[in-house]
Protein backbone atom coordinates (compact mmCIF):
# COMPACT_ATOMS: atom_id res chain seq x y z
CA UNK A 1 0.00 0.00 0.00
CA UNK A 2 1.00 3.41 -0.78
CA UNK A 3 2.21 5.77 1.73
CA UNK A 4 1.09 9.31 0.59
CA UNK A 5 1.70 12.72 1.94
CA UNK A 6 0.22 15.83 0.60
CA UNK A 7 1.24 18.87 1.53
CA UNK A 8 -0.91 22.23 2.74
CA UNK A 9 -0.77 23.04 -1.37
CA UNK A 10 -2.33 20.22 -2.30
CA UNK A 11 -4.84 20.52 0.50
CA UNK A 12 -5.62 23.99 -0.79
CA UNK A 13 -6.21 23.36 -4.50
CA UNK A 14 -9.55 21.82 -4.42
CA UNK A 15 -10.69 25.25 -3.19
CA UNK A 16 -8.87 27.81 -5.08
CA UNK A 17 -10.38 29.14 -7.87
CA UNK A 18 -10.95 26.69 -10.93
CA UNK A 19 -11.08 28.55 -13.45
CA UNK A 20 -7.69 28.00 -14.68
CA UNK A 21 -7.28 24.80 -16.45
CA UNK A 22 -3.95 23.74 -14.10
CA UNK A 23 -5.55 24.47 -10.76
CA UNK A 24 -8.53 22.16 -11.97
CA UNK A 25 -6.88 19.55 -12.81
CA UNK A 26 -4.49 19.49 -9.96
CA UNK A 27 -7.85 20.03 -7.48
CA UNK A 28 -9.27 16.87 -9.41
CA UNK A 29 -6.42 15.19 -8.82
CA UNK A 30 -6.20 15.78 -5.45
CA UNK A 31 -9.72 14.62 -5.07
CA UNK A 32 -8.86 11.27 -6.67
CA UNK A 33 -6.23 10.99 -4.17
CA UNK A 34 -8.15 11.69 -1.21
CA UNK A 35 -11.15 9.31 -2.79
CA UNK A 36 -8.31 6.33 -2.83
CA UNK A 37 -7.86 7.60 1.17
CA UNK A 38 -11.59 6.84 1.82
CA UNK A 39 -11.36 3.42 0.00
CA UNK A 40 -8.28 2.35 1.73
CA UNK A 41 -6.14 1.79 -1.48
CA UNK A 42 -3.61 4.12 0.05
CA UNK A 43 -2.84 5.46 3.86
CA UNK A 44 -2.70 8.79 3.93
CA UNK A 45 0.73 10.60 6.35
CA UNK A 46 -0.51 13.74 8.12
CA UNK A 47 1.77 15.27 9.90
CA UNK A 48 1.54 18.17 12.87
CA UNK A 49 3.31 20.62 10.95
CA UNK A 50 0.30 20.95 8.50
CA UNK A 51 -1.78 21.70 11.37
CA UNK A 52 0.49 24.18 12.38
CA UNK A 53 0.80 25.99 8.55
CA UNK A 54 -3.41 25.68 8.44
CA UNK A 55 -3.85 27.59 11.40
CA UNK A 56 -2.09 30.45 9.44
CA UNK A 57 -4.34 30.44 6.92
CA UNK A 58 -6.07 34.03 6.87
CA UNK A 59 -9.63 33.10 6.00
CA UNK A 60 -11.79 31.57 8.49
CA UNK A 61 -13.89 29.37 6.14
CA UNK A 62 -10.95 28.19 4.08
CA UNK A 63 -9.04 27.03 7.15
CA UNK A 64 -11.67 25.23 8.39
CA UNK A 65 -12.41 23.71 5.56
CA UNK A 66 -8.50 22.37 4.96
CA UNK A 67 -8.59 21.48 8.17
CA UNK A 68 -11.35 18.85 7.81
CA UNK A 69 -9.43 17.39 5.01
CA UNK A 70 -6.51 17.13 6.88
CA UNK A 71 -8.30 15.34 9.65
CA UNK A 72 -9.03 12.25 8.23
CA UNK A 73 -4.92 11.54 7.70
CA UNK A 74 -4.50 7.95 8.75
CA UNK A 75 -1.74 8.82 10.79
CA UNK A 76 0.06 12.07 11.86
CA UNK A 77 3.75 12.20 12.29
CA UNK A 78 4.86 14.55 15.19
CA UNK A 79 7.85 16.47 15.19
CA UNK A 80 11.02 15.12 16.95
CA UNK A 81 14.60 16.39 17.15
CA UNK A 82 15.49 14.09 14.42
CA UNK A 83 12.98 15.56 11.91
CA UNK A 84 14.34 19.07 13.17
CA UNK A 85 17.86 18.62 12.13
CA UNK A 86 16.51 17.43 8.95
CA UNK A 87 14.55 20.37 8.35
CA UNK A 88 17.71 22.22 8.88
CA UNK A 89 19.58 20.80 5.76
CA UNK A 90 16.87 21.49 3.78
CA UNK A 91 16.42 24.55 4.54
CA UNK A 92 19.84 25.48 3.15
CA UNK A 93 19.09 23.79 -0.27
CA UNK A 94 16.34 27.03 -0.17
CA UNK A 95 13.22 26.13 0.97
CA UNK A 96 10.76 27.54 4.02
CA UNK A 97 11.07 26.25 7.39
CA UNK A 98 7.47 24.43 7.08
CA UNK A 99 8.29 23.18 3.66
CA UNK A 100 11.38 21.79 5.32
CA UNK A 101 10.11 20.43 8.53
CA UNK A 102 7.13 18.29 5.51
CA UNK A 103 9.49 16.99 3.65
CA UNK A 104 11.37 15.97 6.86
CA UNK A 105 8.09 14.17 8.43
CA UNK A 106 8.01 12.21 5.22
CA UNK A 107 11.15 11.06 5.33
CA UNK A 108 11.16 9.84 8.75
CA UNK A 109 7.24 7.95 8.04
CA UNK A 110 8.84 6.41 5.49
CA UNK A 111 6.47 7.73 2.76
CA UNK A 112 6.87 6.37 -0.69
CA UNK A 113 5.74 9.96 -1.76
CA UNK A 114 5.92 13.78 -1.03
CA UNK A 115 3.01 15.62 -3.02
CA UNK A 116 3.03 18.88 -3.74
CA UNK A 117 1.23 21.51 -6.37
CA UNK A 118 3.87 24.43 -5.57
CA UNK A 119 6.20 25.03 -8.29
CA UNK A 120 9.09 26.06 -6.00
CA UNK A 121 8.93 23.66 -3.67
CA UNK A 122 9.28 20.47 -6.29
CA UNK A 123 12.01 22.06 -8.28
CA UNK A 124 13.98 22.59 -5.22
CA UNK A 125 13.06 18.99 -3.90
CA UNK A 126 13.79 17.67 -8.04
CA UNK A 127 17.16 19.33 -7.54
CA UNK A 128 18.01 17.09 -4.95
CA UNK A 129 16.32 14.32 -5.61
CA UNK A 130 18.97 11.69 -4.97
CA UNK A 131 19.52 13.08 -1.56
CA UNK A 132 15.99 12.66 -0.73
CA UNK A 133 14.49 8.97 0.74
CA UNK A 134 11.00 10.03 -0.47
CA UNK A 135 9.58 10.75 -4.23
CA UNK A 136 9.16 14.55 -4.43
CA UNK A 137 6.12 15.17 -6.99
CA UNK A 138 3.23 17.05 -8.45
CA UNK A 139 -0.25 15.07 -7.96
CA UNK A 140 -1.28 15.14 -11.31
CA UNK A 141 1.74 14.04 -12.47
CA UNK A 142 1.38 11.51 -10.01
CA UNK A 143 -1.76 9.99 -10.69
CA UNK A 144 -1.19 10.25 -14.35
CA UNK A 145 1.36 7.79 -13.75
CA UNK A 146 0.08 5.53 -11.07
CA UNK A 147 -3.87 5.54 -12.06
Amino acid sequence: MARICLDVCCLNRPFDDQAQARIHLEAEAVLTILSRFVTGDWEWLGSEVIDLEIGRTPDPERRRRVRSLASRAHEVIHVRQAETERARQLEAWGMSAFDALHVACAESSAADVFLTTDDRLLSRLMEHAGELSVRPENPLAWIGEVG
